[in-house]
């Protein structure tokens, strides 16, 4: 395909940019002007979350298509906009000020040169994250989140909760949201790593939200939603491992319990330890029963991979139809 082939192409391609938003009236104007005056030709859409300030009023006097989610939850606001706006590329970001506009350019090219099927703005290689957020326990929170997820599938993510992100169209129209609040991002990559999509991380500057302007996590409370989506995701995707290390436990347990009562049994022929020996019996059943429970879930999320890459496979050619047209 010659370039004046792909510069038509690529003109013919839809852009669109999402920003949910909860009470963002302080930097929502800017946020959509900065997303106008580097991407024009972009479609944006505001979608307020039940927001009690003017983040409506201004976001559509702004220009940008707004529409409102009744049901609270950055992770229900997603869910709807990707059941709603059909495009090629979507990029996101949070309207907060926080993700600087400028770096869409290079979000978008590595989607639009198929680098990506989901780009990931990285606040945290520079160190602009680390100088900008001095709020107790994020740098602690995102580090756990990373490693976790890292060790889980033997990657080298550096930013997994970051809410700059790019996605092509197969992506977003085979992704499920599960998630109904914060823990969309944390679902976003362990589902990418799973499901073998192509990413790219792109560092960003990263600016703290400007004065006035307070943030809607709450440390603790969605720190711990995150790590309980990780460990449900974790059950989900990779039972067999999930299930056998609480099996190994168990098992190890049991043998603490039944080495003695074995120890007796040669030494004598007679059990005496009556109360050990049933612990431990008990213990090895159980352990015996959480690896086979596990074996059976490996085997249905097996086939439902098989299912899934069957599906992806019928997206992207329908995909491709699309664009040859």
């Amino acid at each position: 395909m010659n370039k004046s082939n792909l510069k038509n192409q690529d003109s013919n391609q839809r852009i669109v940019i999402l920003i949910p938003c909860y009470n963002e009236a302080l930097t929502i104007k800017k946020v959509i002007n900065d997303f106008q005056r580097e991407l024009p030709e972009a479609d944006i859409y505001v979608y307020d979350n039940n927001s009690t300030d003017d983040t409506y009023e201004i976001a559509q006097n702004e220009g940008a298509i707004v529409k409102k989610e009744p049901r609270q939850g950055k992770g229900n606001v997603i869910r709807q906009m990707f059941f709603d706006i059909e495009a090629d590329y979507y990029l996101m970001a949070d309207g907060d000020d926080t993700y600087p506009a400028e770096n869409c350019h290079e979000l978008l090219a590595a989607l639009r040169e198929g680098k990506a099927d989901m780009v990931i703005g990285d606040r945290l290689s520079n160190g602009t994250y680390f100088n900008e957020n001095k709020r107790a326990f994020h740098d602690f929170g995102n580090n756990l989140v990373k490693n976790s997820i890292n060790r889980l599938y033997q990657a080298n993510i550096k930013d997994v909760m970051t809410g700059y992100r790019g996605f092509n169209r197969v992506f977003v129209k085979s992704f499920p949201v599960m998630s109904s609040g914060f823990q969309i991002e944390t679902e976003f990559t362990i589902h990418a790593l799973d499901k073998r999509f192509k990413l790219v991380e792109i560092p960003i500057d990263y600016r703290d939200r400007p004065e006035g302007s307070e943030s809607k996590l709450d440390t603790f409370s969605d720190g711990a939603k995150v790590l309980l989506t990780i460990m449900k995701m974790f059950k989900d995707y990779k039972p067999l491992l999930f299930f056998s290390m609480f099996s190994f436990v168990f098992f190890l347990f049991g043998l603490i319990f039944g080495i003695p009562v074995i120890n007796e049994f040669v030494r004598t022929g007679f059990i005496t330890k009556v109360p050990s020996s049933i612990l431990a019996t008990g213990l090895m059943i159980f352990a015996l029963l959480l690896l086979i429970t596990g074996l059976i879930l490996d085997t249905v999320v097996t086939n439902g991979k098989k299912e899934y890459e069957l599906n992806l496979h019928r997206l992207y050619e329908k995909n491709n139809q699309k664009e040859n047209l």
